[in-house]
């Protein structure tokens, strides 16, 4: 049991039922009145971000959040299979669950497999991953006057902005949670 009064940054709490993050929080002690902490947290499983008040003195759960490693393995229709390093273990989850998480991986990476009390809930992508470009536009000699950009398909059909003088080909770093582009390897 965590009371409101000890509130950190990224701390997973239980209310009503539902799994949130801190990502905010403030003590705010009026001129008036009792004191009171004012949070903003994050619905981990729906995503939606919500602002709440609480007393100093209220007590809540502590929600804890496992995150296992896990292989990707391969698509099938809108089940994507993963597998336990460890125990070999293979499960498949729907494509609600992973999302876009997985827009940068290639088959056979390592994930982040997020659940709590055996729910899986989200897929992590690795922060950075290399993808070779299978598809871009021939850039030209002097048709930029600032750091011009083009689109470029990579190996996973994800798109990613990049540099005019990035070709097909070129293997590329690329910044899973913005889908930037980075450097070339």
């Amino acid at each position: 049991m965590v009371s409101a009064g000890d509130f950190k940054n990224g701390l997973t709490i239980e209310i009503d039922g539902n799994i949130f993050q801190i990502l905010e929080f403030q003590h705010v002690k009026p001129g008036k009145g009792a004191a009171f902490v004012r949070t903003k947290l994050k619905n981990i499983i729906s995503g939606g971000v919500v602002e709440k008040t609480f007393r100093p003195t209220e007590k809540f759960e502590n929600a804890h959040i496992d995150r296992k490693d896990m292989q990707y393995l391969y698509q099938d229709g809108d089940l994507y299979n993963f597998m336990d390093m460890e125990t070999y273990d293979q499960i498949a989850l729907d494509a609600d669950v992973v999302g876009d998480a997985l827009k940068f991986v290639k088959e056979n990476e390592t994930v982040k497999i997020c659940s709590h009390k055996g729910n899986v809930f989200s897929v992590e992508p690795p922060l950075f991953v290399e993808l070779a470009i299978t598809e871009t536009e021939p850039g030209f000699k002097g048709d930029t006057a600032q750091g011009a950009t083009k689109p470029a398909t990579v190996e996973t059909g994800a798109t990613v902005m990049v540099p005019l003088f990035v070709e097909v080909g070129d293997v590329l770093k690329i910044d899973t949670r913005t889908g930037e582009y980075l450097s070339r390897v």
